[in-house]
C-alpha cells in the first residue's frame, strides 16, 4: 500500500526497464507475483540475451586472420561464442544476486527479475551453478588453452561480482580484461595467433565504454550514488570525463597505428584499411553523445544497439573492413 492508502500500481508483465524512463519508473512498483510462464520469462531476461552481442569479440581473431570463410575454424569460433554467451548468462545472474539490495534502490534496476522477486533467489542460484558446469564441460572440446582462459574469465567475474566492482577504476579495468579474454579465447579456440594490436585496441575500447557507463550512472544516481553502486562514491564527473577523453583518443590512435603498420598493409595486401578509422571516430563521438544526452536510459551500452546512427556507423565500418580484408570474397 502507498502512504495515501491507495494500492501501489504494478507494471504489466511486458513492461521492462529498457522500455521505461526514470521518470515513468518512479510512478510504478515492481510486480513479484505471476504464473510459472511469467517467471520462466524472467529467468530468460536474467540471462541478458540482449547483452550477448558483446561476445562477438570472440570472433575477432578469425575475422582479422582472413579465415572467416574457413568452415571448420568458423564452427569452432561460433561454438566458443555460444559458450561465452551461456557463461555470461551465469555471470549476469551472479551479479544480480550480489547486487539485489543495491538494485532495489535503483529507479530502473529494481524491475530486474531477481530484485523484483519475479525470479526467486533459490532459482537464480541453481541457474548460475548449472550454466557454469555446462560451460566448463563444453569448453573442454575446444582445447585446454580455451578451457584455461574460460576459467580465468569466470574467476575474474566472480571476484568482480563480490569485491572488485566496489573499487573505482578497478571495476572498469575488470570489464576491459573480460573483453581481452574474449579475444584471447577466440584465438585459442581456433589456434590463431592474436596480434598485440588487437588486444590493445580491445582493451582501450572496453575501458572507454566502461568509463562511459560509469559517467552515465553517476549522472543518473546523483545523491544516491553510493546506494546504487558503491564504487560510484569514489568517482567524480571530472575524473570520468578525463578518463573518457584519454581512452577515446588512445583507442583511435592505436587503431590508426595498426591500420598503417607495414605488416598490416602487407598481410591484407591493401593500403586502405586506415580509412575505416573515420568510422571508429564517428562511433566514439556518437557514444559520447548518448552518454551525455540520454540520462533516462538504463545504460548507454544498451542504448547503442538501439541507436540508429550508431548502428549505421558500425555497419559501415564492418562493410569497409570486410571489403578491405576479404574483397567481399574468400582469399
Amino acid at each position: 500500500m502507498s502512504v495515501g492508502g491507495e494500492p501501489e500500481r504494478a507494471p504489466e508483465s511486458h513492461v521492462t526497464p529498457s522500455r521505461l524512463t526514470v521518470a515513468a519508473a518512479n510512478d510504478l512498483e515492481p510486480r513479484s507475483e505471476g504464473p510459472l510462464s511469467w517467471r520462466l520469462a524472467g529467468v530468460l531476461r536474467t540471462l541478458r540475451p540482449h547483452q550477448w552481442h558483446k561476445n562477438v569479440f570472440v570472433l575477432a581473431p578469425v575475422v582479422f586472420a582472413k579465415e572467416i570463410f574457413a568452415v571448420e575454424l568458423l564452427l569452432r569460433a561460433t561454438s566458443a561464442v555460444a559458450i561465452f554467451c551461456l557463461l555470461a548468462g551465469a555471470v549476469y545472474t551472479m551479479n544480480d544476486l550480489a547486487d539485489v539490495a543495491a538494485d532495489r534502490e535503483h529507479p530502473l534496476k529494481r524491475f530486474r527479475p531477481i530484485a523484483s522477486g519475479r525470479v526467486p533467489v533459490a532459482w537464480a542460484r541453481w541457474l548460475a551453478a548449472g550454466l557454469v558446469v555446462l560451460c566448463l564441460a563444453g569448453s573442454a572440446a575446444l582445447g585446454l588453452r580455451f578451457l584455461g582462459i574460460l576459467v580465468a574469465y569466470f574467476v575474474l567475474n566472480v571476484a568482480y561480482s563480490f569485491r572488485l566492482k566496489h573499487v573505482a577504476y578497478v571495476d572498469v579495468s575488470c570489464i576491459a580484461a573480460g573483453f581481452v579474454m574474449r579475444v584471447m579465447a577466440g584465438g585459442y579456440a581456433t589456434n590463431i595467433a592474436v596480434s598485440y594490436y588487437l588486444l590493445a585496441c580491445t582493451a582501450s575500447l572496453a575501458l572507454f565504454l566502461g568509463f562511459g557507463k560509469r559517467r552515465h550512472e553517476l549522472s543518473v544516481a546523483q545523491a544516491r550514488a553510493g546506494k546504487q553502486r558503491a564504487a560510484l562514491e569514489s568517482y567524480s564527473s571530472r575524473g570520468l570525463d578525463f578518463a573518457l577523453a584519454a581512452t577515446g583518443l588512445i583507442t583511435v590512435a592505436l587503431y590508426l597505428t595498426y591500420t598503417l603498420d607495414p605488416r598490416t598493409r602487407a598481410f591484407f595486401q591493401s593500403d586502405w584499411l586506415w580509412v575505416s578509422t573515420v568510422f571508429v571516430v564517428l562511433g566514439i563521438l556518437r557514444f559520447l553523445t548518448i552518454v551525455r544526452d540520454r540520462p533516462s536510459a538504463e545504460s548507454p551500452t544498451q542504448e547503442i544497439v538501439r541507436d540508429g546512427p550508431f548502428v549505421a556507423v558500425i555497419l559501415f565500418w564492418v562493410g569497409l573492413v570486410m571489403w578491405v580484408v576479404y574483397h567481399l570474397r574468400p582469399t
